[in-house]
């Protein structure tokens, strides 16, 4: 675990935490700067950065935690009319911590939170260009 990694330190029982899950691998906890109330993130106990480096048995069991706890949000009382998963990988992708970290936050009506679209979000690609894309995806697909 990362000595400055502020996750490592809620792991560690150095940052004191609203924990909703724990096991060996992961450790579920309310965000303390919420998009909603009920705001939850999903990491792993071992400091890794990037999805891409972690194991694939913790990453299915984060996402099927993820499962869980919107079932749980939603039977919860707190307000919940849906739920989003949301993950950055990476500084350039919105990461603020250094720590794979997957978010489930409950979503309502008139909550405030949105994505905002660039403008070339809505001039649609040509076929030409996502065939392309996506050969280029499917050969590096292939060497992994």
């Amino acid at each position: 675990m990362k000595k400055e990694c502020i996750f490592c330190k809620i792991i560690k029982g150095e940052i004191v935490s609203s924990k909703v899950y724990e096991d060996r691998d992961v450790l579920a906890f309310l965000d303390i700067q919420p998009v909603n109330n009920g705001h939850i993130l999903i990491i792993p106990k071992k400091h890794i950065e990037l999805i891409i480096d972690l194991n694939d048995r913790i990453v299915e069991k984060m996402f099927k935690i993820a499962k869980k706890l919107n079932q749980a949000l939603r039977k919860s009382g707190l307000k919940c009319q849906g739920v989003n998963y949301f993950l950055a990988d990476g500084e350039i992708a919105m990461q603020e911590v250094p720590h794979v970290h997957l978010h489930v936050f409950p979503r309502y009506n008139g909550d405030g939170f949105g994505l905002k679209f660039p403008k070339k979000y809505f001039k649609l690609p040509s076929r030409r260009l996502l065939d392309n894309s996506a050969s280029k995806i499917r050969t590096n697909l292939k060497r992994i």
